[in-house]
């Protein structure tokens, strides 16, 4: 509604409690150009000896990368991982994308990526065509020091030292048709709780995390045979599905579907207390994007040439900005329950880096994701907004969304503001303990010159951060439209 105030109140007698920085992880699959022409090209003079490219894992590290998941998505469920492993790889079919995989880039390269970038390795493993023995088997090749056939490979492999990967997830949506292997309900729990057995004993200090949904009668049935052995439930979400039709959302569609990650959230929520392991079992929302993936059905050279359409930068503006901030918010107020969050992907295709032949470009998305890696504090503290909404479509969601941070004394604070109006500014009120913000405050800004605005080659810069100096009394500052501020009051 116009004119209605917007307030948030940050409520500080009940304490903080501190969130896992896990919620900024990212992804990693091998879809189009995300490994290799993405993180991995050998021989490009922007890689180093070992094929990684630098400017990539320079531009990773602004972000804090905590964890990346790998190697899917769809791709896991027909890849075995032994074919990307020791000197003798040979090609084979990846039959979920339709092309061939060269298995240049296995089990070995990836680990040592996510320590050059600084990032935890989490494996997914192919629940779909591949048995509860193999995936054991990779945790025995991975995380056993000298114990065992596949570990013994691992050390004749160059690697002497075990990788020590702690998180491991069995499955991908096996509860899709579009699934290689898919599984009912009724197969799900099963399955899982016997590779979780085996999995378990070959290392037991693994945390365990299993495909699931927002869903009562697929995520109950898996609790009540896996339970006992998974540390997290895995929920997926793509709120502009463009799959088969390349049409992306216009700004005020995106907004209104604002809110649905916390209703997956609660919904997950709700489904973890009935099975009784509430402050038991944690959320991994460990795919999440704005936009669903392109890539039309078929193994023709057209259906795969299509994929390229993920590449064009000026499809993420800033509703994807504004969309992933809310997501990030949406993490961060469910931090009892969501410990960790993977945006897909990390490269190219969706992701909030486009990497090309001559360098990197940084797209909305990247920005936010640095933003709330480098200026928030450790510890989200209950926030409360009230205010006018936006509609549209015949939906309404809130126009201001908020979240506030702050270190372990509770004196060093950091609040990130979503204003989702694409036009207009608003004014805010924000209340610390009951009382006004008063006093200079630094103030970062994302919001570019249009709602629609993007980076690419041609305007890297178009839409980054800007950092400022404020002055706030009274508790008022205005949000400059379809942005996402982070304000650091100075107290």
């Amino acid at each position: 509604m116009i004119g209605t105030p917007n307030s948030v109140y940050i409520e500080t007698h009940h304490g903080f409690r501190r969130y896992n920085p896990m919620i900024l992880g990212q992804f990693l699959e091998h879809f189009h150009r995300q490994v290799y022409g993405g993180v991995f090209e050998p021989g490009s003079p922007l890689a180093d000896v070992h094929g990684f490219r630098l400017d990539v894992i320079a531009a990773l590290r602004e972000l804090n990368v905590p964890i990346v998941r790998w190697p899917g998505g769809c791709f896991v469920s027909a890849y075995h991982w032994t074919h990307g492993v020791g000197a003798d790889r040979q090609p084979s079919y990846d039959k979920a994308w339709c092309v061939e995989e060269p298995n240049t880039f296995g089990t070995d390269e990836f680990v040592t990526w996510c320590r050059l970038i600084g990032a935890e390795p989490y494996l997914c493993t192919n629940a779909g065509t591949g048995t509860p023995e193999e995936m054991s088997d990779w945790v025995e090749y991975c995380n056993l020091e000298n114990t065992g056939r596949w570990a013994r490979l691992r050390q004749a492999n160059g690697y002497a030292q075990p990788h020590k990967v702690q998180y491991w997830s069995i499955g991908n949506e096996n509860y899709g048709s579009w699934e290689m292997g898919a599984k009912t309900a009724d197969e799900w729990g099963y399955f899982v709780a016997e590779s979780a057995k085996m999995m378990k004993h070959v290392d037991p200090t693994i945390k365990l995390l299993a495909a699931a949904l927002p869903d009562l009668e697929w995520t109950l049935k898996l609790l009540r045979h896996a339970g006992q052995y998974l540390d997290y439930v895995s929920i997926h979400g793509y709120w502009d599905p463009l799959w088969q039709n390349d049409q992306p959302s216009d700004y005020a569609t995106c907004m209104t579907r604002a809110l649905e990650p916390e209703a997956a959230i609660r919904m997950t929520e709700h489904i973890l207390a009935v099975a009784g392991f509430e402050g038991r079992i944690g959320i991994a929302f460990d795919e999440w994007n704005l936009r669903g993936w392109h890539h039309p059905q078929g193994n023709s050279p057209e259906a795969i040439t299509v994929r390229n359409r993920n590449d064009l930068n000026a499809t993420y503006t800033m509703a994807d900005a504004v969309f992933s901030a809310g997501f990030l918010n949406a993490c961060l107020r469910h931090s009892k329950t969501v410990g960790m969050a993977n945006m897909a992907p990390v490269v190219n295709t969706r992701g909030p880096l486009f990497v090309y032949p001559d360098g990197v470009v940084k797209r909305t998305t990247f920005h936010v994701l640095s933003m709330y890696a480098n200026l928030l504090e450790a510890n989200v503290i209950d926030t409360w907004v009230s205010g006018e909404t936006l509609e549209c479509v015949g939906k309404s969601v809130p126009a201001v969304d908020a979240v506030a941070t702050c270190d372990d004394d509770m004196q060093t604070w950091s609040v990130a503001l979503v204003n989702r109006h694409a036009e207009r500014a608003v004014s805010c009120q924000i209340y610390l303990g009951g009382m006004p913000l008063n006093g200079r405050c630094s103030l970062t800004v994302l919001c570019g010159d249009s709602p629609d605005a993007y980076n690419d080659l041609t305007h890297p810069d178009r839409v980054t951060p800007i950092a400022s100096e404020v002055m706030i009394e009274c508790g008022a500052i205005t949000l400059s439209p379809h942005a996402v501020s982070v304000i650091r009051p100075r107290i």
